[in-house]
C-alpha cells in the first residue's frame, strides 16, 4: 500500500512538532541529575494525568485494541475495572510515603524500609520487565508499519527509537512530560476521526444504534463476564482482582509511573493527577474497543479479507497452497453476500437472525481454515492477524490526510510510552544501581551525565530486543504478560513494606526470590489465566515472608 502526499505531510508535521517543540521547551535549565529526573518537583496536576496516561497507552493500545475487539467484542474493558481502585490505593498510601521521603526511584524507599539488597533486588525486576516493555513499544508500530508498507522493519526500530532518545536526552523527565500533552492531543483527535470516519461509511439506514445492534448479535457487545472459570482470561473477577493487582504495582511500583507522579509540586497534584486517570482511563479504553466495533460493523457491510495480514496472504495466495486459499476465498465472499442482504433490511435482520448467526459461525471457521493454509504455506508466518485490522482499515479506507493523523496517533502512542520506559531505565540504573553501589559520591553534574548516557544505551538495548522480537499471538496481550511475571512480587514487596511493621529485610527477599519463580513455574505450566498471576504474587510474597517471621519466632 502506498501513502499520498498529504498523509506523509500531515505524519511528518506532527512529528516533527512534537519533538523539536519538546527538545527546545524542556532541555533549558537542568543543572542537576534531579532536575532531569523529577524536573524540579514542579509539574501540575493536569500534566501529570496526561503523562500517566500516555505513558501506559502504548502504540500497541492503539492498534491491538481495536482488533481485540473486532475479534472478541467489548469483554477486554473487564482488565480495567481494577484501575480505578488501585489509584484511590495509591493515593491514600503509596504518594504521601514517597513524597514524604524526597525519593527520586520507588526503590529507594525499600531500603530505607529494608536494606540495600532488597532494593537493588527489586530493581533489577523493574530493569528486565520494563527493558523488554520497551522493545516491544518500539516494535509493535514497525512490524505492523513494516508488514503491510513494506518499509524495512530494522531501519523503523532504529528512527523510531533515535527520535525517542534524541529528545529524552535532551530534556529528561521534562520533556516527557512536555511532548506527551502533545501526544495525547494527537491521539485524541485521531480515534475520535477514525470513529466517526467509520459510523459515516456504514450504508445508509444503518446509524450507531443499528451498528450497536448488529454487533450485539454476535456477542461483541458483553461487556461483563460474572463466570468463575479461573483459566479465562477476561471476567469481571479477574479484573477486579488481578487487574487491580497489576494496577496497583504498574501505577504504585514501576518507575516508569512513579516519576510521573513524584514530579509534583505537591502530594495534592500528584493525587489529583492519579485520580484524573483513573476516571478517565477506563472510557478512554471503552472508545477505543467501541472504534473497533465500528470498524467490525464497517466489514459486515464492505468485503474485508479472509487474513488482514495482506502480504502474508498474497504470499499464500501465490504459493503452492494457492489454490486452497483461492478456494476458502470464494466460500467466505459468498457467505459476505447472504449476510449483507440479511444485514441491510433491518426488518429481515430481526427474522433472520439465527440464519446471521450461523453464517457468521461459518465465517469464523474459514478464517480459521485460511489461518491454517497460510501457516502450512510458511511455517514461520503467525497465524494470528489482531494487530493488522485497525491499520488496515486506516490504510485502505480513511480519506487522504486522516491516513497520515492515525500514523501520527500510532508514532506518538510508541514515542509516548518509550520515552517514559527509557527515562525509567535511565533513572532506575543511575540511582538505585550505580550511585548506590559503585560510585556515592560523585559530583551532581556526573550523575546528570551517567543518566544521559543511560538514556542512550537502554535506547540501543531496546532497539536491538525490537529488531530481535517476533509477532506473539496479541501484543497488548503480550506487554501485559510480561508485566505479570513480575508486577505481583514487586507489588507484595512494597505492600509488606507500607503495612506490615513486624516483616524485615530477612523475611521479604527469600520470600520475594521463592515467589518469583513459583509464579514463572506457574505461568509456564498455563494453569491460570495470566491476569491471576498479579494476585499469586503479591498474595505469596505476603505469606511466604509471614511465614518466615513465624518460623524466626519459633
Amino acid at each position: 500500500m502506498t501513502i499520498a502526499w498529504q498523509d506523509w505531510l500531515v505524519l511528518s508535521g506532527s512529528l516533527a512538532f512534537i519533538i523539536l517543540y519538546g527538545i527546545y521547551i524542556s532541555g533549558r535549565n537542568i543543572t542537576s541529575a534531579e532536575d532531569f529526573i523529577k524536573n524540579k518537583g514542579e509539574v501540575k496536576w493536569w500534566t501529570i494525568g496526561l503523562s500517566v496516561m500516555a505513558t501506559q497507552a502504548s502504540a500497541i493500545t492503539f492498534m491491538s485494541t481495536p482488533g481485540q475487539a473486532f475479534h472478541d467484542g467489548m469483554g477486554f474493558v473487564q482488565f480495567y475495572f481494577g484501575l480505578p481502585i488501585a489509584m484511590v490505593i495509591i493515593c491514600a498510601t503509596f504518594i504521601p510515603i514517597f513524597h514524604n521521603q524526597k525519593i527520586l526511584t520507588a526503590y529507594e524507599y525499600l531500603e530505607n524500609r529494608f536494606d540495600k539488597n532488597t532494593r537493588v533486588f527489586t530493581s533489577l525486576l523493574f530493569l528486565i520487565q520494563r527493558g523488554l516493555g520497551a522493545g516491544i513499544t518500539i516494535y509493535a508500530p514497525s512490524i505492523i508499519l513494516s508488514t503491510i508498507l513494506g518499509w524495512n522493519l530494522t531501519a523503523l526500530n532504529i528512527i523510531t527509537g533515535s527520535l525517542v532518545v534524541a529528545y529524552t536526552v535532551s530534556g529528561g523527565t521534562k520533556a516527557v512530560a512536555v511532548t506527551q500533552k502533545q501526544q495525547m492531543a494527537v491521539i485524541f483527535v485521531g480515534m475520535a476521526a477514525a470513529f466517526i470516519v467509520a459510523l459515516n461509511m456504514l450504508p445508509t439506514g444503518v446509524g450507531f444504534t443499528d451498528a450497536l445492534s448488529i454487533a450485539g448479535m454476535d456477542g461483541k457487545m458483553k461487556l461483563v463476564d460474572f463466570s468463575l472459570d479461573v483459566e479465562s482470561r477476561y471476567t469481571f473477577w479477574s479484573g477486579i482482582t488481578g487487574g487491580m493487582f497489576l494496577a496497583l504495582a504498574y501505577f504504585g511500583t514501576d518507575q516508569s509511573q512513579v516519576q510521573r507522579y513524584i514530579s509534583g509540586n505537591s502530594i495534592k497534584e500528584s493525587r489529583l493527577g492519579l485520580i484524573f486517570n483513573g476516571i478517565f482511563k477506563v472510557p478512554m479504553q471503552f472508545f477505543i474497543l467501541l472504534c473497533g466495533i465500528m470498524v467490525y460493523v464497517f466489514f459486515q457491510f464492505q468485503q474485508a479479507p479472509v487474513f488482514f495480514n495482506q502480504p502474508a496472504l498474497e504470499k499464500a495466495r501465490s504459493g503452492s497452497y494457492g489454490t486452497e486459499i483461492i478456494q476458502i476465498e470464494n466460500q467466505y465472499d459468498s457467505l459476505f453476500r447472504i449476510r449483507k442482504e440479511l444485514l441491510v433490511n433491518e426488518q429481515k435482520r430481526d427474522v433472520n437472525r439465527a440464519e446471521i448467526l450461523s453464517l457468521n459461525h461459518q465465517e469464523k471457521e474459514l478464517r480459521n481454515e485460511a489461518k491454517k493454509v497460510i501457516k502450512k504455506s510458511d511455517p514461520a508466518q503467525e497465524e494470528n492477524d489482531k494487530d493488522y485490522v485497525f491499520i488496515y482499515f486506516i490504510l485502505k479506507y480513511l480519506p487522504k490526510g486522516l491516513v497520515g493523523l492515525l500514523l501520527a496517533v500510532i508514532f506518538c502512542a510508541a514515542m509516548s510510552s518509550s520515552s517514559s520506559e527509557l527515562s525509567a531505565l535511565a533513572t532506575c540504573t543511575t540511582i538505585d544501581i550505580y550511585k548506590r553501589n559503585y560510585n556515592k559520591d560523585a559530583e551532581d553534574t556526573h550523575y546528570l551525565k551517567f543518566s544521559r548516557w543511560m538514556i542512550v544505551l537502554w535506547g540501543a538495548i531496546a532497539i536491538g530486543f525490537a529488531n530481535i522480537s517476533s509477532l506473539f499471538e496479541n501484543l497488548i496481550q503480550f506487554v501485559n504478560i510480561v508485566g505479570s511475571l513480575f508486577y505481583g512480587t514487586i507489588l507484595g514487596i512494597f505492600l509488606a513494606g507500607f503495612y506490615w511493621s513486624k516483616i524485615k529485610a530477612r523475611h521479604i527477599l527469600p520470600a520475594a526470590i521463592v515467589t518469583e519463580a513459583f509464579v514463572i513455574f506457574i505461568y509456564f505450566q498455563d494453569a491460570v489465566g495470566y491476569l491471576w498471576l498479579n494476585a499469586i504474587g503479591c498474595a505469596g510474597v505476603l505469606a511466604l515472608a509471614w511465614l518466615l517471621t513465624l518460623l524466626r519466632k519459633a
